[in-house]
């Protein structure tokens, strides 16, 4: 079988699109002013953001001043919550979901530290929130509740809209962790009831080094960073413009590429079929239906997933062993075993996740270099059927 170059590891970075790279080149050079400059110079660039902020807010159905510029999601969901901590501190309590992202999961581990109660919320056995647990943590003790929309690692999606109906009714902050699913699941931040969210550039084919936080107007938060008072005072740093205006780029084009969604899916749901068809034991990780439309996790058993990782890297595929942040980290996924894997099961899963460029070629040699990788590592495991 002739070797093929395969990237299934979308959900970790994208490319940057070259329409994406055409627009930046000239900010790097030509039109360099620092946005905080008076002179024309600097009103050049500033007004290059602020169209970037435009087109951010356009998409998620916001308003302008909403939109704050950071460097990452990590950034924005450290932002997120530490900054409405420290400028909300009469109430002590805060819920986020046992799969959550490490930056949200260990910005409220370090809050816990600082004296706030931290309730993880459990999962089903698919990955869905238990919302009868949510309603019965919420009290008037409550500041916030942060549940992530599309999980990175398994790609099931949350009820957005009832959970931030919930939380506006009982007068308690909603942020959510949008990075996965923002371009691919229609986010309106008014109808969904939504305080702060995270969106991210490297996420949908923009340049990294760029993130967005919405905060809901009104909605109280101190900076996590001090200097001159960029981005409404809330992320102080000089403006990566280049990066921004690539960021805005990447969302005009996502925007009017509905239909590349669909293409994914197909091509997706032809890889599970496959998969599961073909491989014995196995099974999908995550919700069948509420699913992001490029995301597909598998175990094997009886397989170690660094293992089947490496031996598809060694034929041109290249895909992960759950979240790309911590794929060094050999320690089972906080993830998995929140949805009731054992840690044997967890390390015998991997993620292949879909993009822009992936076609059908791509998953039909996916599927026969699997299924020999599989068989190869099976015959020289211990533990036999």
């Amino acid at each position: 079988m002739k070797k093929r170059k395969v990237y299934l590891d979308y959900a970790a970075t994208t490319p940057v699109d070259s329409r994406v790279v055409k627009i930046m080149l000239p900010y790097f050079s030509l039109y360099y002013g620092n946005t905080m400059s008076l002179h024309s110079e600097g009103i050049k660039t500033s007004e290059a953001v602020e169209r970037a902020r435009g087109i951010m807010a356009k998409a998620l159905n916001a308003k302008n001043e909403e939109i704050v510029f950071t460097g990452s999601a990590t950034e924005s969901n450290n932002l997120a919550l530490k900054g409405l901590a420290e400028a909300n501190p009469e109430k002590k309590k805060i819920i986020i979901s046992s799969i959550e992202h490490d930056c949200v999961r260990n910005s409220a581990i370090w809050l816990r530290a600082k004296g706030y109660k931290v309730v993880m919320l459990p999962v089903d056995k698919k990955g869905k929130i238990d919302f009868e647990a949510l309603k019965k943590e919420i009290d008037e003790t409550t500041l916030l509740v942060s549940i992530i929309h599309g999980s990175n690692e398994v790609g099931t999606i949350q009820n957005i809209g009832k959970i931030g109906e919930l939380c506006r009714e009982r007068g308690v902050y909603f942020h959510t962790d949008a990075s996965q699913s923002f371009g691919k699941v229609p986010i309106d931040v008014k109808a969904m009831k939504i305080d702060l969210l995270t969106a991210s550039s490297h996420k949908i084919y923009g340049p990294k080094g760029v993130a967005i936080l919405y905060v809901r107007e009104g909605v109280k938060i101190n900076p996590i960073m001090h200097g001159g008072g960029h981005e409404g005072g809330l992320r102080s740093s000089t403006v990566n413009v280049p990066a921004i205006v690539g960021m805005g780029k990447a969302v005009e084009i996502m925007e009017k590429s509905k239909a590349e969604n669909l293409k994914i899916k197909k091509l997706r749901d032809k890889l599970i079929r496959g998969v599961l068809k073909t491989i014995p034991d196995c099974w999908l990780n995550g919700n069948e239906k509420d699913r992001l439309n490029n995301n597909a996790n598998f175990s094997f058993e009886r397989v170690e997933g660094e293992s089947l990782l490496m031996e598809l890297s060694n034929r041109g595929i290249s895909v992960s062993t759950g979240s790309a942040c911590s794929s060094n980290n050999l320690a089972p996924s906080h993830v998995l075993l929140a949805m009731g894997l054992t840690p044997a099961q967890a390390h015998g899963s991997l993620r292949f996740s879909l993009g822009r460029g992936t076609s059908e070629a791509d998953i039909n040699y996916v599927l026969k270099v699997l299924l020999i990788v599989v068989k190869k590592i099976r015959k020289m495991s211990p533990f036999k059927k």
